[in-house]
């Protein structure tokens, strides 16, 4: 028995309690995130008409797909290869390799988006200008992404949290500054996070003390195919993903108008920035530690089943509350987006099956099959595309949000169907039953509340959530849930 234990410590509980302290010390830029998306909605929503707002979002799903085919891989494969290269004492060549290779994407993206400029005024539906304008703001977005990554990658999470806090609140005081004084409406907000993420970029240089490693050194051809090999999967699966949360923006706007995609803009801004900034806390502060568990020949699968566990023990009271409130929840934005609502609880479903996914896929990321994740993603990004047409065409805006739901659990359940050996996903079934047995007292409360309605629905929220975790620290007090196994 006392070997049972000794293993479970060293295997679990001390990599665990290590998380734990990273996650505390992301946790305020992920909550000031959080804060600051909530607070972005009744602004922009206030001063910016419906037309502008959609506008916004639309340019917005424009520069996501700009970063995810030109610049995000990189980064990504900057942190999962990082240890790797610092076991070995070839960070300076590593770091190179990663600014040519961030280099050449950017002027990829720029020779492409002027070559086929015209094909992309006529797919995104958005002005010449306001379109090279995105372009440009792709440098200091694709600068900030891969610096973020090296921040992971050498565990800085005080770092981090600062930068971000930071960047959030110039953004919005920027962007305000612009829409009420220049009056540049959607563009404004291009313009304040164009200022605010340069100037966060010369911050980040400093954090990552990158200039002290980096060097020009010779390219390794070795090193430079491995990342391409890594990345371009990883390209691929984040453009299809784009397709699956964005695509119903763009088919929106252009069979029912830029309003129609402001609607859908707030049922997002609700849900997916809100609740995905919270949920990852647990991945942004895990996925380092794992990668280096991994590369340390040590199973993982027990790290990631225990911290499945507390993403549902989180996760679930929020999105099931956000479901149940969705109308008060809308509340937040300006009347004239209030039709949103019914987005809400097929959004916030279709957030905790992305979020969840992220922990299934850690398998295809530290096994180096990137390709996989593509597949799944390519796969589901297709059946997405087509959902949201025909869903919208037959039910309106609802369509946009029951296909999201469709497809991201799609995309979870193909996770955990293509499994790589030694890699499987644990199911924390114990988790799972304290889960359900607080939702007994919380969801018996809400009915009395629905009787009885003689409390504001943001208070009644509160309460409901102090219950239910009141009710699993009884739980917990009483059946101490030390292992993860099912």
């Amino acid at each position: 028995m006392s070997e049972n234990v000794n293993k479970y410590i060293t295997e679990v509980a001390i990599p665990m309690k290590e998380i734990f302290k990273d996650m505390l010390k992301y946790a305020p830029s992920k909550l000031c995130g959080l804060l600051g998306n909530t607070v972005l909605i009744p602004i922009y929503t206030n001063l910016l008409s419906r037309e502008e707002y959609g506008l916004y979002i639309v340019s917005v799903a424009v520069l996501s797909f700009l970063c995810v085919v030109f610049s995000d891989w990189v980064g990504l494969s900057g942190l999962r290869f990082f240890r790797e290269h610092q076991m070995h004492d070839k960070i300076s060549n590593y770091l190179s390799i990663l600014v040519m290779l961030l280099s050449a994407n950017i002027f990829f993206l720029f020779l492409t988006a002027f070559i086929f400029r015209h094909n992309f005024y006529v797919f995104f539906s958005i002005p010449p200008s306001l379109f090279m304008g995105i372009v440009f703001l792709t440098i200091p977005v694709a600068i900030r992404a891969l610096l973020f990554q090296i921040l992971r990658a050498q565990i800085k999470p005080s770092a981090f949290t600062i930068s971000t806090i930071v960047n959030q609140i110039l953004t919005i005081v920027i962007s305000v500054i612009i829409i009420k004084y220049l009056h540049l409406g959607g563009a404004s907000i291009l313009w304040g996070m164009a200022i605010s993420i340069s100037l966060i970029d010369i911050l980040l240089i400093y954090q990552s003390n990158i200039l002290k490693h980096f060097k020009l050194e010779p390219i390794s051809l070795s090193t430079l195919l491995s990342i391409i090999k890594y990345g371009i999967p990883i390209s691929i699966a984040s453009t299809s993903m784009w397709f699956i949360t964005q695509s119903n923006k763009l088919i929106l706007q252009h069979l029912k108008g830029f309003a129609e995609a402001g609607i859908v803009g707030v049922g997002y801004s609700l849900t997916f920035p809100i609740l995905m900034t919270l949920f990852a806390v647990f991945t942004i502060a895990a996925f380092p530690r794992i990668i280096n568990m991994y590369e340390d020949k040590k199973d993982v699968r027990p790290i990631i089943s225990k911290l499945t566990g507390y993403y549902f023990l989180v996760s679930l009271p929020l999105i099931v509350l956000s479901s149940l409130y969705a109308k008060d929840i809308t509340m937040l934005a300006n009347v004239k987006f209030h039709d949103a609502y019914i987005l809400i609880p097929y959004l916030s479903w279709a957030c905790f099956f992305l979020s969840l996914a992220e922990y299934t896929t850690m398998q295809y990321m530290l096994c180096k099959k990137t390709y996989i994740n593509t597949i799944i993603k390519v796969i589901t990004g297709v059946i997405g595309v087509g959902l949201n047409y025909i869903l919208i065409l037959r039910v309106g805006i609802v369509g946009a949000g029951v296909a999201s739901l469709i497809t991201n659990a799609l995309y979870f359940l193909a996770s955990i169907i293509i499994v790589m050996p030694g890699l499987e996903w644990l199911i924390p079934y114990r988790r799972i039953m304290h889960i359900v047995v607080c939702f007994i007292p919380m969801l018996a409360l809400y009915k009395v509340f629905q009787v009885y309605n003689f409390i504001h629905p943001w208070v009644q929220m509160t309460i409901l959530l102090v219950i239910y975790f009141i009710t699993f620290g009884i739980i917990r007090h009483f059946k101490k849930d030390n292992k993860y196994i099912v």
